[in-house]
């Protein structure tokens, strides 16, 4: 199925394609293939996954390690990288689908051509994989927190970034720290950078950096 101008659009601005000629992201996209997945359908686990790169088209894709969610994918985002050029048995995350979503699917060996042949795509993909090296160590370096502050980081992501329903009292609670205690572990989260706060919305500032590598 070909894609239309605003997923060639979209695939543009995705870090493997960035500044990537138009009329080469049409002719790869006809060599490589697609998946669709419907509303809790499991796109990737330790045991199932293809030794590909995924770009997702649409809807979005919830990464989980265990019990804890690492990140959502969203549209012109990666995912499969830590399977590509590994012998590892076992992928490093469950990826699911939120909602109906669809993915270009790009095989090993059309990655090696790529890699091979195209300076720029060459050079997009080792700077990706450097930011995921960057992002992991933002995200070991944020559960390692002592004390309150990695108690908090501790309990955000594992929510994973969104509205903090639970009122300031009840996280004190669940956390068993006291209210001034949380509002400086707050605070110094946001200094870091870790996080950014607007009402009682919780933004993981850069989901790249507090993801695992994937």
């Amino acid at each position: 199925m070909p894609l239309t101008e605003e997923e060639l659009a979209l695939l543009s601005a995705c870090p493997l394609f960035q500044g990537v000629d138009r009329e080469l992201l049409r002719r790869l996209t006809r060599e490589a293939g697609q998946a669709r997945f419907e509303a809790g359908q499991v796109v990737y686990n330790p045991q199932h996954f293809r030794r590909c790169l995924g770009v997702v088209l649409s809807g979005r894709l919830q990464v989980t390690k265990g019990t804890l969610a690492v990140s959502v994918l969203r549209p012109g985002e990666l995912f499969g990288a830590a399977a590509l050029y590994s012998d590892e048995p076992e992928f490093a995350a469950t990826i699911t689908a939120m909602g109906p979503s669809r993915c270009l699917m790009l095989e090993h060996d059309l990655v090696d051509r790529l890699l091979a042949e195209q300076g720029l795509i060459r050079e997009n993909y080792l700077r990706y994989l450097t930011g995921r090296v960057r992002f992991l160590s933002g995200r070991l370096q944020a559960l390692a927190q002592p004390g309150v502050e990695g108690k908090l980081a501790r309990y955000l992501l594992a929510g994973g970034a969104g509205e903090l329903t639970c009122p300031a009292t009840q996280l004190c609670q669940r956390l068993g720290v006291s209210r001034a205690s949380l509002y400086r572990a707050f605070a110094a989260l946001e200094d870091s950078g870790l996080i950014t706060r607007k009402g009682k919305t919780i933004t993981i500032a850069d989901p790249t950096d507090l993801e695992m590598v994937l």
